[in-house]
């Protein structure tokens, strides 16, 4: 999904939502193939599951954004600043996703774990708030007072550094709670 940043005039907020589609759909795909119930099977404790699957999501939203910051370096060194429709790939940028990623692992995995089979339900409450974010931040950077969000100039990514920042340290702090919760919520799930 990272590449997503090369198409231009795209709202590249998407690319968050695309990963967690993606996501989503591993998780689908695990209720199918009864990974839940083969992993407790397993001499493992439960929190190692919830542990296993965490890491998936974790590396998974990771590569996306890396990827998408190798595509990015490409697309603003051949065209720069060119998204008439949303934010600019840029260190903002990033950092909001973090943000929607965070979100989406907190709503998501924690309600996933209170039953381990209805990723539906999960996904769709975590869909709601991510899209609204999404649409939020996409449209902010049409206002006067926050095009300083839209920008890929020296100037202007070293102004969006704490948005970055903030991003990175939501996203580890939100997301080992959100775990903390799994974990307890899928010590009481009976398989």
């Amino acid at each position: 999904m990272g590449a997503l940043v090369l198409i231009p005039a795209y709202p590249y907020t998407m690319i968050f939502v695309f990963s967690c589609i993606g996501i989503y759909i591993s998780f689908m795909y695990g209720r199918e193939t009864n990974d839940i119930y083969f992993s407790s099977l397993l001499p493992i404790k439960k929190s190692d599951i919830v542990l296993g699957k965490y890491l998936v999501v974790i590396v998974t939203q990771l590569a996306s954004l890396f990827i998408s910051i190798i595509c990015a370096i490409i697309k603003n060194t051949l065209i720069p600043n060119n998204n008439p429709v949303g934010i600019d790939a840029n260190i903002a940028f990033y950092g909001f996703g973090f943000i929607i990623f965070t979100i989406f692992n907190l709503i998501f995995l924690s309600s996933f774990f209170k039953t381990a089979y209805n990723a539906g339900i999960a996904f769709l409450k975590a869909l709601v708030p991510i899209i609204l974010i999404e649409l939020l931040i996409e449209v902010s950077v049409h206002f006067p007072k926050l095009q300083w969000l839209d920008g890929t100039s020296q100037e202007l990514l070293v102004k969006q550094l704490p948005i970055l920042i903030l991003g990175v340290t939501i996203y580890i702090i939100f997301t080992m709670w959100s775990f903390k919760i799994s974990t307890k919520r899928f010590s009481e799930v009976d398989l």
